[in-house]
């Protein structure tokens, strides 16, 4: 029996604890992460269940591993890995070219841009793979605006956005657009959501309609003056974003818009700008996702930062709407596959029309291989490619 409680905790990993090992040390849980020999003992043979253990430990240096002589599964090919600390590009590209490093896994810290611009240096001595995952790259819009209520103008800032003209400037293609916050990997992905390609014409038509009729100095205004004016924020020193953000700024400028870029340090903008709905306007920022992740604390308007429950949930756009509460309640209940597949595809098509956030690209990894490697697979998730890493061999 697993309580609500217990089922919260472990919401998103659950660790199953050798209980001859850590019961004592889990004893107190707020005194944990202290106590556990996962931190104070890490080569204990005794902590792992999967294909291989951990053998050595040195911090800022490397993590050692041996294949686990307890694994059910297939047995490991290889007698020894090493995962290694390195703090900077050069000094991994140095590594790569020595030989002291492998392999580059995706998921741990090269962005999209620099694993781009080594293949343009080392295309011909190692394997380049680009996997798409369910990093959801977008903009938070705060539906409190007086301007960004009237979906009308969300509609339109999405249509003012050449997105596949970014993905080629920006990532050579690497990166598809979203649709949706729902990634076309998952299975409950709705392939017939409505879909806002490049259309600045359409988007004029939207703003217009929403009293937006006035141009003066490039900029509409409306029957009472007001500029159609907004904060584009987003973390300050991302210099993807701001990039980003200076495109998008120039994009939006020619349908009469403007959006003033003001960004801050991310402690800040993580802190207390987004958490706390402080953001005049819209927010740049991806959101990790796993498949199938129901959005209850993104778009159920129960999770809405409020002064009065100290700012927790994760709804930061402020989306209030009843029948987006009504399924997202219905798709944690229903068990029948099928039912619940239609009912992710009408909130996904209700996302679309709503647009409380505007869908931006799904953010891809870049993996660097040798040639000789086989059998690594991008899992395009929150695993890591180490998930399957019993496969990994010599060609």
């Amino acid at each position: 029996h697993v309580d609500r409680v217990t089922f919260d905790y472990n919401r998103w990993i659950l660790d199953i604890l050798p209980a001859h090992l850590e019961e004592k040390a889990f004893a107190e849980p707020a005194d944990y992460r202290n106590r556990t020999l996962f931190d104070r003992e890490p080569a204990n043979k005794g902590l792992y269940a999967g294909p291989y253990r951990v053998t050595e430990v040195v911090p800022g240096s490397h993590i050692a591993l041996a294949p686990n002589e307890h694994w059910w599964g297939q047995k490991p090919h290889f007698q020894r890995v090493v995962v290694r600390v390195i703090e900077n590009t050069a000094a991994l590209e140095a590594n790569l070219l020595s030989g002291a490093v492998d392999y580059v896994a995706g998921e741990l810290g090269l962005s999209l841009e620099q694993v781009l611009a080594m293949e343009e240096r080392l295309k011909d001595r190692f394997r380049f793979v680009y996997k798409a995952g369910l990093i959801y790259e977008h903009m938070d819009v705060n539906l409190d605006h007086p301007i960004l209520k009237d979906k009308r103008v969300r509609q339109a800032l999405l249509l003012g956005i050449d997105r596949g003209k970014l993905s080629e400037q920006l990532f050579k293609g690497k990166q598809p657009v979203a649709h949706s916050s729902v990634n076309p990997l998952d299975w409950v992905n709705n392939p017939d959501t409505p879909k806002y390609g490049f259309d600045p014409e359409r988007a004029k038509k939207l703003l217009e309609e929403a009293g937006w009729t006035e141009i003066r100095g490039g900029i509409r205004h409306n029957k009472a003056g007001e500029r159609l004016s907004f904060a584009f924020m987003t973390t300050a020193g991302n210099r993807t974003r701001e990039l980003i953000q200076q495109i998008v700024q120039g994009q939006w400028r020619q349908i009469g818009i403007d959006a003033r870029i003001l960004n801050q340090p991310a402690r800040v903008f993580f802190g207390t700008t987004v958490t706390q709905r402080k953001f005049d306007g819209v927010a740049l920022f991806a959101w990790i996702s796993a498949p199938e992740s129901v959005p209850r604390t993104t778009l159920h308007s129960s999770f809405i930062p409020t002064a009065a429950n100290n700012w927790s949930g994760q709804n930061t756009t402020g989306f209030k709407n009843a029948e987006a509460d009504a399924l997202i309640d219905r798709i944690e209940r229903e068990l029948d596959r099928e039912k619940r597949r239609a009912l992710w595809h009408r909130l996904q098509v209700l996302y679309a029309e709503e647009l409380p956030a505007l869908p931006l690209f799904f953010r891809a990894d870049g993996y660097v291989l040798p040639h000789w490697l086989d059998g690594v697979v991008p899992t395009g998730h929150q695993y890591s490619t180490t998930l399957w890493i019993e496969r990994w061999r010599v060609k």
